[in-house]
């Protein structure tokens, strides 16, 4: 899940990758140690079969410094490696790819705005098919409200809330982690259909939570089309981005000024596979694209036993 600054790059499971991969540990505490389990127990048992390392984050290696650090002293990036790694990459690089063939475009000449929608969710703005911005941060805790996910706060609130709640940092972080989101406003459901269903029968905080999620989409969609300097497409993927009209509908009022013309009729419809949302007319086109990460991770791993890809070469020092 998390190859930090190492991995850019599918490669090839050896010695030095496993070594870099312990190295991370830190960084994904909850999942890096059972993969290097599973890989050290598949090399002893089939030493002779080739393993293969996908990330998560590696997509996102391409940000530019201003997008991924944080105004933090320069000294917790250089030593602690806090910054902005991004995730659901592999989910990201398969949509723009495959929007760039329904838009009939070399994805190198693209600018695409990429809304991965369910119970974690992310953005990522993706120029000529290299991601420059995305907004899961330094953990997947950043950016968007997801189902038990705050998203975006004041980090002051941290330690306010331990300071006058009386909490612990563990009972501070398992709040914004498994008990904000959807599920805290809503008081209902971390889930999307659930919170929908709420909200028609006129429960407020529903109502609420619905808006807050669609609203944060919206900001996010605007400020990525503004730092590319324009965009081609926006897509929505995931399982709320792929089966939720009325996300889709509420999350894109408003961005008419951008070229956006939704069309409502084709909205509805589109609950089932690929389809394009907005009018013939639009300037900016809008699709619903299911994601396909098993797809991508089977292309790269027959491109790195073929040879197409980079072995891997640990980095000398942090940049």
């Amino acid at each position: 899940v998390h190859g930090g600054e190492a991995f850019s790059g599918t490669v090839t499971i050896d010695d030095a990758v496993v070594e870099a991969l312990e190295d991370h540990v830190e960084l994904a505490p909850l999942h890096n140690p059972p993969n290097i389990l599973g890989i050290r127990v598949a090399r002893e048992l089939l030493p002779d079969v080739p393993q293969v390392g996908v990330f998560d984050t590696a997509f996102h290696q391409t940000m530019p410094e201003l997008a991924y650090l944080y105004a933090l002293p320069m000294e917790l990036y250089r030593e602690s490696r806090i910054r902005r790694y991004g995730f659901h990459g592999t989910s990201h690089r398969y949509v723009a790819q495959r929007t760039a063939e329904i838009l009939g475009k070399d994805l190198a000449d693209t600018n695409l705005i990429s809304c991965h929608l369910g119970n974690g969710s992310s953005i990522a703005a993706i120029r000529g098919g290299e991601s420059v911005d995305t907004s899961m941060g330094f953990t997947p805790l950043e950016g968007l409200i997801m189902g038990t996910r705050s998203g975006d706060m004041d980090p002051a609130i941290v330690p306010w809330l331990m300071a006058m709640e009386e909490l612990t940092l563990h009972q501070v972080n398992t709040m914004l982690n498994k008990h904000s989101g959807l599920y805290g406003v809503s008081g209902v459901s971390s889930d999307m259909r659930e919170i929908i269903d709420a909200r028609a029968r006129g429960r407020v905080r529903a109502d609420v939570a619905f808006r807050m999620f669609c609203y944060r989409i919206k900001k996010y969609i605007a400020a990525y089309a503004a730092a590319m300097g324009g965009v081609d497409a926006v897509f929505f993927t995931g399982g709320i981005g792929q089966k939720s009209a009325e996300v889709r509908e509420a999350a894109l009022e408003g961005l008419e000024f951008m070229g956006i013309e939704l069309d409502r009729e084709r909205n509805a419809a589109a609950t089932d596979g690929e389809a394009e949302i907005t009018t013939d007319a639009a300037r900016v086109r809008v699709l619903v694209v299911p994601t396909n990460e098993e797809n991508t991770i089977a292309r790269d791993v027959i491109r790195v036993l073929n040879g197409i890809m980079p072995e891997f070469t640990p980095p000398e020092t942090l940049n």
